[in-house]
C-alpha cells in the first residue's frame, strides 16, 4: 500500500517526524524498519529502537551507534554542534552500558562559503570534548555542496565500544525507581533563546556533555541495580519515559514536584507555554534502579560533578503499561507523549 493510500498519513516528510515523539517513532517503523527487521541479525538490532545496536562479541558486546547532528545555530551558550556531535555518541554509547569508547567516525558535510573561522572553531570544539570524554576521532569523511543546497554544516559520527554488561531501556519492573541525573530542559530552551535572539533573565546554557564518566560511577557502584536507561534528547523526559514505559509494559507515577529545574527553565516555560519536560537535553540520563538500591545510586550520582542535581523523580507500576501518571501534588492526570520535539533543530 502505497503512502497515498493511507488515510492521514502525510505523503511529505515533516519536521515533526525529526523530533523524537511518536510521529517519529512511526515514520522510522514504517519505512525503515519494516523490512531490515525480517533479516537475520544475531544481536540488538535496528528493531529494537534502543540507543544503538549490539552484537555478541566474545564474552562481552560490541555496541555501534550513529547520529546525525543539524542543529540551528551551530553555536549556542554551552556548546556547539562539535560538542554535541561528540556528546551525543558517547552518550548513546553509555545508555547501553559502553563508558570506554574504541573510537568515533567524523562526517562533515559542508556548504560552499562555510567560514573557515568557524570550522576551526567546530574543529577545537570536537578534539576538546573528546579529550573530555576519554575517546578520539578514527576516521570521518568531508562532502561539500553548493551554496544553498546545505544549512551550513552537518555532521555525523558513529562510535564503537565493548560492554560487559549490556543495559537496555526495557528492563524497568514494577517497584523500580526513576532516577534523572540533573536538571531538564536546559539544551532545549538556551538553543531556543538564542535561535530567536529573545532576551529572556536567567542563565539559560546548554547542558550538553559527554556522561559517560557519570554513567560509570553509577554502573560500578550500582551494577546489576540498574534495570534500564536512556538520555532524554529530542522529545525530552515526557518521550524517553514513554519510550521506557512501553517496552517495558510498565506504568511509572511521576512526582511533579520531584523533577528537578533551574529557575531559568522553569520562568521561561511558563513564559512561552512550553512544557520542560518536553524539552531536550543533552547531557543527563534517566535510569531505573531497584527500589531497594536508588537511594545508594543517588548519592553515588550526587558525589559526581555532572550529577550533583540529580533526583529520585517516579515509580513503575504494574497498573496501566505504556502510561505515565504525572501526580501534580494536586492530583494526578495521564501525561502525553508529545508528537515531535516542540522546537525542531535541536541537535
Amino acid at each position: 500500500m502505497t503512502a497515498t493510500a493511507i488515510p492521514g498519513v502525510p505523503t511529505r516528510v515533516t519536521l515533526k517526524q525529526g523530533g523524537g515523539g511518536r510521529a517519529m517513532r512511526a515514520l522510522i517503523e514504517r519505512l525503515f524498519i519494516r523490512e531490515f527487521a525480517a533479516m537475520p541479525f544475531d544481536g540488538v538490532g535496528l528493531a529494537a529502537m534502543d540507543d544503538g545496536a549490539a552484537i555478541p562479541f566474545g564474552d562481552e558486546f560490541l555496541v555501534i551507534t550513529t547520529d546525525s547532528h543539524v542543529i540551528h545555530p551551530i553555536f549556542f551558550p554551552g556548546g556547539d554542534i562539535g560538542r554535541i556531535s561528540v556528546s551525543g555518541t558517547v552518550n548513546d554509547l553509555a545508555m547501553m552500558g559502553v563508558t570506554k569508547l574504541l573510537g568515533i567516525t567524523c562526517g562533515v558535510i559542508l556548504e560552499e562559503g562555510f567560514p573557515l573561522e568557524d570550522l576551526e572553531r567546530i574543529q577545537r570544539s570536537l578534539v576538546d570534548t573528546c579529550i573530555e570524554a576519554g575517546t578520539v576521532v578514527v576516521t570521518g569523511d568531508t562532502k561539500v555542496m553548493g551554496k544553498g543546497e546545505i544549512d551550513g554544516i552537518v555532521i555525523n559520527t558513529t562510535g564503537i565500544g565493548l560492554a560487559k554488561r549490556l543495559v537496555r531501556d526495557n528492563g524497568l519492573r514494577p517497584g523500580d525507581r526513576i532516577i534523572v541525573t540533573g536538571t531538564i530542559g536546559d539544551h532545549g530552551l538556551a538553543v531556543m533563546a538564542k535561535r530567536h535572539e529573545l532576551q529572556l533573565e536567567g542563565d539559560l546554557r546548554s547542558d550538553v556533555a559527554p556522561i559517560n564518566s557519570l554513567i560509570a560511577a553509577a554502573l560500578e557502584g550500582a551494577g546489576d541495580a540498574i534495570t534500564a536507561m536512556k538520555d532524554p534528547t529530542r522529545g525530552g523526559l515526557s518521550s524517553s519515559l514513554h519510550e521506557m514505559a512501553q517496552k517495558s509494559q510498565v506504568g511509572v507515577i511521576l512526582q511533579e514536584s520531584a523533577v528537578p529545574l533551574t529557575d531559568a527553565v522553569r520562568s521561561t516555560g511558563e513564559i512561552l507555554g512550553i512544557d520542560p519536560l518536553h524539552v531536550a537535553n543533552e547531557g543527563k540520563a534517566v535510569i531505573g534502579v531497584r527500589a531497594e538500591h536508588a537511594d545508594r545510586l543517588l548519592d553515588i550520582l550526587r558525589s559526581h560533578p555532572l550529577g550533583r542535581d540529580a533526583a529520585i523523580i517516579g515509580t513503575c507500576i504494574a497498573e496501566r503499561p505504556g502510561s505515565i501518571i504525572l501526580d501534580t501534588g494536586f492530583g494526578r492526570r495521564l501525561l502525553a507523549e508529545p508528537e515531535g520535539e516542540p522546537l525542531p533543530r535541536i541537535c
